[in-house]
């Protein structure tokens, strides 16, 4: 059973302290850690063409409740960055949820509250299914976003591929010169079409934007997007977890999912993947003109489900 709630607009000049940096698995991964160190650990996890800054109003609100609010720059992103310049600059979706994991490691937090939107809550959906012993609840944008390369290669009506043109153009050569050459238009086009009632300012965007020049970004959204389609291959290390994705697992951690009442992105329906939650579970849809990017857009709502998903 779904519910409702209304959003006011974001203040979008919050502003954070300093990073952090820390050796994670491959990677080396900058992150806002931020509110007492002793709370509830809270892991928020962005998407792509987004960054940590969709949570800048949502990290507060956490705080100024008890939480520890981790965000990290995603692989690719801002100043994650690789400790080895022959590590494979891969996308997939295991790898991605491994990295979150190695962060929890390296910063010796046991469990958390995962919490994402896009990119991010399809890693906190594979975190909550595979390794339900480190993630305390969920909280997910748009619902169960595990996917397999078998269901990438099954085709959609024409209008449903027809919102997946990005994905098909990354698909060819063109499409990867393309992204490397107009990456701040291509991400600004994105945001309009995936949120089109979101009347965001240059300021804000330009935020988010100067993290896509971190040198592996494009390797990374040409890979994610390839791997889906069966175009780019995976590494064999992850083939044993990817198998048990493929299998669609049941989540049975508290979950609460969110959708914007105004999500121009792709996604699907939640009665599609209700069933999918077979522990204590919530869907609500927040209304406002609230698009893809939830958590930057309704930062109380998506903070409220954070509250409670606590409680269930």
């Amino acid at each position: 059973m779904g519910t409702q709630m209304s959003s006011p607009s974001a203040d979008t000049n919050t502003s954070w302290g300093p990073l952090h940096q820390v050796d994670a698995g491959e990677l080396n991964i900058g992150y806002v850690d931020a509110g007492p160190s002793d709370g509830p650990t809270v892991l928020l996890l962005h998407g792509w063409p987004y960054d940590i800054h969709s949570y800048a109003e949502v990290v507060p609100l956490l705080a100024a409740r008890g939480y520890r609010a981790i965000v990290p720059y995603l692989r690719g992103y801002g100043t994650t960055h690789f400790l080895a310049s022959e590590t494979s600059r891969n996308g997939q979706q295991s790898v991605l949820a491994n990295d979150a994991i190695a962060l929890m490691d390296a910063l010796q937090i046991e469990r958390a509250i995962i919490a994402g939107f896009d990119w991010g809550a399809r890693s906190a959906d594979i975190v909550a299914a595979l390794w339900p012993e480190r993630c305390t609840a969920l909280v997910s944008v748009s619902g169960y976003l595990i996917g397999s390369q078998a269901a990438g290669k099954v085709p959609l009506a024409p209008d449903a591929e027809l919102q997946w043109w990005y994905q098909y153009y990354f698909a060819t050569e063109r499409g990867r010169a393309g992204y490397e050459r107009y990456r701040r238009d291509f991400a600004r086009l994105i945001w309009h079409t995936a949120s089109p009632r979101w009347d965001f300012d240059d300021a804000t965007f330009e935020r988010s934007a100067a993290s896509f020049d971190n040198p592996d970004h494009v390797d990374i959204v040409i890979h994610n997007y390839r791997w889906r389609l069966g175009l780019a291959d995976g590494e064999p290390r992850y083939d044993e977890v990817e198998a048990r994705l493929a299998a669609a697992p049941a989540i049975s951690v508290s979950t609460i999912t969110l959708e914007g009442d105004a999500n121009g992105a792709p996604h699907p329906e939640p009665s599609a993947y209700q069933y999918k939650f077979s522990g204590k579970y919530e869907h609500r849809v927040v209304t406002g003109g609230i698009g893809h990017n939830l958590p930057q857009e309704a930062p109380q709502a998506f903070a409220q489900a954070v509250f409670d998903v606590h409680t269930f």
